[in-house]
């Protein structure tokens, strides 16, 4: 129990000293892991680092570095302007268009980060070009894709639905499904609401004129366009990042274009089609590109954002120490142990959000729905209603920068606009480990 606890309070001063000085947090937690796990949890370093994230390492470094050989040689800049023809400009709608592609991945079965990682160099990219808040794109992106999460397809219904079954409990797969999407569209509404989707509707209908400066791709910015009026496409533009080779109209040299394209295609359907790594498989089609075309894509590995890489790392790191030392389930076997199962059931969900916010929503779901048996199996409650509560609770905080999710939106973004998506996100994952427990409670659960 007093190693527990001591685990808690380091996890908080790690907090507190990462927000009031500028020190990497990833860092902090690192060092903490390592403080904790030998002086506390009595483990030695193999043990300790056995908790880092190998696979979220190789997903992040793979996708930033594909895209930023995108990025450099154009390709980013010429898919932006090809997707900004398909709209015809209407900002307002772009948004939402987002959303719904980043739905169809997931509902047919894709584990969401694929979906974000092929997607949000693009919809960020149409973002900057279309002058929309990036954290509305960001956000548009990630609650399309979770909007698919528990349909009987994806990975996730899967393993929901087998675990509520294996453990004697019936729940409806389908309200499941449909219980989470309807949840996710009126967040993907909220965000729509308070980052400026209600200024695009009214300067769509006012004809305001919009500058829409060079397309931007992963973690920089690209090459000269000129500013069109709202409802206009900016000239293409190949991009000025080092190594770019643009064609005689200023489009990217048409070989690493169409070299780039199928290595992304490529990507995506060894992902989404065959269920293959898709962080390992960027890695290979990055490191191909890079072997082919040294001169197009010089400064693609720049491109790469070790800072985010180094604070997923360490946070889960130390979230992975929490688990081993049973102080995630030493909290929820002591609110399994609280009478009132209403109470017992907002208090699960409170717990599966925020331990989602750093951890696997699989593992987290895995660990919290046997939890709640007990009083799932005296029929106080409905079970249908406190598993989409505890499923929801634990997928809408996935816009964190700690997730997966919300770590390849941040790195999607513009370098200049980084900061500004990573804490937007941070603040609205962090509102969720608050707001998605009460609502999916409320809604699902009480009433």
């Amino acid at each position: 129990m007093a190693a527990q606890i001591v685990s808690i309070v380091v996890l908080l001063v790690v907090f507190g000293v990462g927000t009031v000085r500028p020190v990497n947090l990833g860092a902090l937690a690192l060092v903490a892991a390592f403080g904790v796990g030998v002086l506390a949890a009595h483990e030695d370093f193999d043990a300790v680092i056995s908790g880092f994230p190998v696979d979220v390492f190789v997903l992040l470094l793979g996708v930033t570095y594909l895209f930023g050989v995108a990025s450099v040689n154009g390709t980013i800049g010429w898919l932006v302007n090809s997707a900004a023809r398909l709209v015809r400009g209407n900002r307002a709608v772009i948004p939402w268009l987002l959303f719904a592609v980043a739905a169809v991945p997931t509902t047919a079965g894709a584990a969401g980060p694929a979906g974000v990682a092929l997607l949000a160099p693009i919809g960020l990219g149409l973002a900057e070009k279309y002058r929309i808040n990036p954290r509305l794109a960001g956000l548009m992106v990630i609650n399309g894709s979770n909007s698919g999460n528990f349909s009987p397809l994806n990975v996730l219904g899967v393993i929901v639905n087998g675990t509520v079954a294996r453990n004697g409990i019936h729940v409806s797969p389908a309200w499941l499904w449909l219980g989470n999407f309807g949840f996710t569209v009126l967040l993907g509404a909220a965000a729509y609401c308070l980052y400026g989707g209600i200024e695009l509707i009214r300067q769509t209908r006012s004809g305001a004129a919009v500058a829409t400066p060079v397309t931007a791709a992963v973690g920089g910015t690209g090459g000269g366009a000129s500013g069109g009026a709202s409802g206009g496409t900016a000239t293409a533009s190949g991009g000025t990042g080092p190594g770019t080779t643009s064609g005689p109209d200023g489009r990217p040299a048409p070989v690493p274009l169409t070299l780039t394209l199928v290595s992304i295609v490529a990507v995506a359907c060894g992902a989404l089609v065959f269920g293959l790594d898709i962080g390992m498989l960027a890695v290979i089609a990055a490191v191909l590109l890079n072997l082919l075309l040294p001169t197009s894509s010089a400064g693609a590995l720049a491109k790469v954002s070790w800072n985010t890489i180094l604070l997923i790392g360490g946070i889960v790191t130390y979230v992975a120490l929490l688990q081993r030392m049973g102080t995630v389930k030493l909290i929820g076997d002591s609110v399994a142990a609280i009478s009132a199962p209403l109470l017992a059931a907002l208090l699960m969900c409170f717990i599966a959000a925020l331990t989602s916010a750093f951890a696997s929503s699989i593992g987290v779901l895995g660990a919290m729905i046997p939890l709640a048996v007990p009083f799932l199996s005296g029929g106080a409650l409905a079970a249908t209603g406190v598993v989409i509560a505890l499923a929801v609770s634990a997928t809408a905080v996935d816009a964190t920068p700690f997730s997966s999710m919300g770590a390849l939106t941040v790195v999607s973004a513009p370098e200049a606009a980084r900061d500004r998506v990573s804490k937007g996100l941070m603040r609205w994952g962090f509102s969720m480990v608050v707001a998605a427990p009460l609502a999916t409670w409320l809604a699902f659960v009480a009433i």
